[in-house]
């Protein structure tokens, strides 16, 4: 026999993520009530994972699962919050118990790690789609922008951007790795990214701006700088690029795919020279993996600098309508 929508929720729904205290009511009713710390400001964000746009048609559940959620926390991370509530619209062309049951792994593997609960959503027939807004908060005025970077402030990035690129033309079956390691490297970077959540947490105070990198670092990175009324300079030398990537497309191609790659999910932000040694010693790089790739400055735009020269680089980023 089918299941029913409500069967479907209540089965795969109903107890998925973290038990908070503070869910006065969560899934099962017409909305959440949700209990607000003091002295705390809300912190919402949302986005939509949509087959065939943002994964393969047949991509593993449970990796749809974890990626729904991992963007939305890869947001919060950016704004400096700390996670607590999620709502999951789901639109499905089947209610398939199997898929059901690993994409509730995923999800729920991931809101635990996070201390997530999920207080409600929608559940629909349809083309695959998963949109999950996500909720956490910020003491008063302590929240990240993109806006606060002055020229002059220094440039990071953490984790090694263009992983996830690569991982997703694997799962297109157009890339070929000989290497059977990297290859799961690559793909697992793009199937399960890691939101930076302790490094957003740790930022707080110290870093003058702050963005999620999911359409590409240079041109998220742009996106940081223009908000500050600033440009940027990259040093391409100083890009991370993991051992896996090199490996697999070689050098000149793993740069660009750090550059212009996008789905990493990882921060870019910048740091005011008088908060360097304290930003240093709070969150030094062998914890949280970040690497310094440049510098705000007061001319416009976002360039990329090797040695003496500007190079020209094609793509800045993905646009949905571009």
């Amino acid at each position: 026999m089918p299941l029913s929508e409500f069967d479907l929720i209540r089965r795969f729904f109903s107890d998925c993520g973290a038990q908070r205290a503070d869910v006065v009511l969560g899934v099962g009713d017409d909305g959440a009530v949700l209990e607000c710390p003091p002295g705390s400001q809300l912190v919402a964000a949302i986005d939509t994972l949509v087959e065939e746009v943002h994964f393969p048609k047949g991509s593993p559940a449970r990796s749809i699962g974890h990626r729904a959620l991992a963007v939305n926390l890869s947001d919060l991370a950016a704004m400096g919050a700390k996670p607590a509530w999620a709502l999951l619209a789901l639109a499905l062309p089947a209610a398939d118990e199997d898929w059901l049951a690993q994409f509730r792994q995923g999800l729920d593997a991931l809101a635990q790690q996070h201390e997530v609960a999920l207080v409600g959503g929608d559940t629909t027939g349809g083309k695959l789609c998963v949109t999950v807004q996500i909720m956490g908060f910020v003491p008063h005025g302590a929240a990240l922008t993109r806006r606060g970077g002055q020229p002059g402030d220094e440039v990071f990035v953490s984790g090694t951007p263009g992983d996830s690129a690569a991982g997703l033309m694997l799962e297109q079956s157009r890339l070929s790795v000989a290497d059977a390691g990297h290859a799961q490297w690559l793909l697992e970077r793009f199937r399960y990214p890691t939101p930076r959540v302790a490094l957003g947490l740790a930022l707080r105070g110290l870093a003058s701006a702050c963005i999620d990198v999911s359409d590409g670092l240079l041109g998220d990175c742009g996106r940081l700088a223009e908000a500050s009324g600033c440009g940027v300079s990259l040093d391409y030398d100083s890009l991370p690029v993991s051992a896996a990537l090199r490996a697999a497309v070689g050098e000149e191609r793993a740069r660009e795919l750090a550059l212009t790659g996008g789905e990493d999910y990882e921060l870019c932000f910048s740091v005011p020279a008088a908060q360097l040694e304290q930003f240093v010693a709070r969150c030094p790089a062998a914890q949280f993996g970040w690497s310094r790739i440049g510098a705000l400055r007061s001319q416009r735009g976002a360039v990329v600098q090797r040695g003496a020269s500007v190079m020209q680089v094609s793509h800045r980023g993905f646009d949905h309508f571009g």
